[in-house]
């Protein structure tokens, strides 16, 4: 069993910038794939961002491409989400993900461990 814990959601007006974390247990957590999901109340837990398991391959959803950066940090077990240039659709709890393979994947039944999550708010 691994645990996922996510921080550093809040609030912030449209066009700025939060980062969010999670932190993992675990001693192979550089063999998981880790990712980045959200959802809005009523919607459906869409894709955000995936990192392999060394960090060299990312991958981001259209809506996100170019304001998102996913990163990790394998020797402290943690994995980011820098937010820029944030919008009001960006609103949604967001969760991290974790996959059993070093391989990304954006489908998200591939995912094995999810944290609780972390609100993420932007005001108009």
């Amino acid at each position: 069993q691994v645990q996922l814990v996510e921080s550093g959601g809040g609030l912030v007006q449209a066009g700025g910038s939060l980062k969010v974390s999670c932190a993992a247990s675990g001693r192979t957590f550089s063999n998981y794939a880790m990712g980045w999901f959200r959802q809005a109340p009523g919607k459906e837990r869409e894709f955000v961002a995936a990192i392999s398991g060394s960090g060299i391959s990312t991958s981001y959803a259209d809506s996100v491409k170019g304001r998102f950066t996913i990163s990790r940090d394998n020797a402290k077990n943690t994995v980011y989400l820098q937010m820029n240039s944030l919008k009001p659709e960006d609103t949604a709890v967001y969760y991290c993900a974790g996959r059993r393979l070093p391989f990304l994947t954006a489908m998200r039944n591939e995912y094995h461990y999810w944290g609780q999550g972390t609100q993420v708010t932007v005001s108009s």
